[in-house]
């Protein structure tokens, strides 16, 4: 069964030399934020960094239509940029993916360096630099610009790994395909466009002072996941999303396989009779799993620093 999420290239479609030189790629890249990134944690973010990344996985749980028989959801790499600068935004999007990968099979184990590369890098990256230009005058067209271009980038490269990969793709089917990414991408920057300014009501100085973090934020956005985590269960689309569409259509979604299975498969506890049950409680453990996950690895930054 596909279970990709919008631009997650799973296991069997990425060939041996692409998937272990994106995997080698992604842990030196890694490696080096974290350095920089030990100079730039101060504890007291911390706890912020753990639920951005839980309302990131939230957020991606809630699949929207956005084209006939397709669907996508918010990736996040603009909004982890802006509100935990770039370095930081990084290694939440991999410490999510890599969640994401190993306890609920979505994206490949063996793809998840492409999958880091391709969103908690250069989407990360691609996100932010509008932001970083324009974010002073014209905030909005920032945000806006920011999440058209961290998907596009994203899903631009996975395509180009496909073709590495010696993935046979049509011209008509690359273009259908670019289509579809670009309304994701749209979709993307609406709404981080309307996000961003309603974080900053809250507290007007979290983004404009990245060292002002409250309680009041942190308790709003991590509200805000729980209600996503749960709204997942009821409402959403069943759709494929770009990259399961594209696989369907080039006849090699059957290739996909699971290179570790665990009771979360599929975003469904494995126990249990109703289908929203299933799904509610593999939600909540996600947020558990990835409060817990990002919370830990960002003490062990700031104490290595410490050291």
């Amino acid at each position: 069964m596909l279970r990709s999420i919008n631009v997650h290239i799973p296991d069997g479609f990425l060939s041996a030399p692409v998937w272990a030189g994106l995997g080698a790629c992604s842990a030196a890249s890694i490696g080096v934020l974290s350095r920089r990134a030990q100079a730039r944690i101060d504890e007291g973010r911390v706890p912020l960094m753990g639920v951005m990344g839980a309302f990131i996985f939230a957020a991606q749980m809630i699949n929207f239509p956005v084209a006939a028989g397709t669907s996508s959801h918010l990736v996040g790499g603009t909004l982890l940029a802006v509100t935990l600068g770039p370095v930081a935004a990084a290694i939440v999007m991999a410490a999510v993916l890599t969640v994401q990968a190993l306890i609920f099979q979505d994206g490949g184990v063996l793809a998840l360096g492409a999958n880091i590369v391709n969103m908690a890098l250069a989407g990360v990256a691609a996100g932010y630099l509008p932001y970083y230009f324009l974010g002073a005058r014209w905030k909005r067209l920032a945000l806006l610009l920011g999440g058209f271009a961290s998907v596009m980038m994203s899903s631009c490269l996975a395509l180009a790994e496909l073709k590495l990969s010696h993935v046979p793709m049509p011209t008509t089917v690359l273009w259908v395909s670019l289509a579809i990414f670009a309304a994701s991408a749209i979709a993307e920057g609406v709404i981080t466009m309307a996000i961003v300014p309603a974080l900053i009501k809250i507290n007007p100085n979290w983004v404009r002072e990245p060292q002002v973090r409250t309680s009041r934020i942190r308790f709003a956005i991590a509200l805000a996941a729980v209600v996503l985590a749960s709204a997942s269960a009821f409402v959403a689309s069943s759709q494929p999303d770009g990259i399961g569409r594209l696989a369907i259509s080039l006849g090699i979604d059957g290739q996909v396989y699971d290179l570790v299975t665990t009771p979360f498969q599929g975003y469904e506890w494995q126990t249990g009779s109703a289908a929203w049950t299933r799904k509610l409680v593999a939600g909540f453990a996600g947020l558990a799993f990835i409060y817990g996950s990002i919370t830990v690895l960002g003490r062990l930054l700031v104490s290595r620093r410490s050291g």
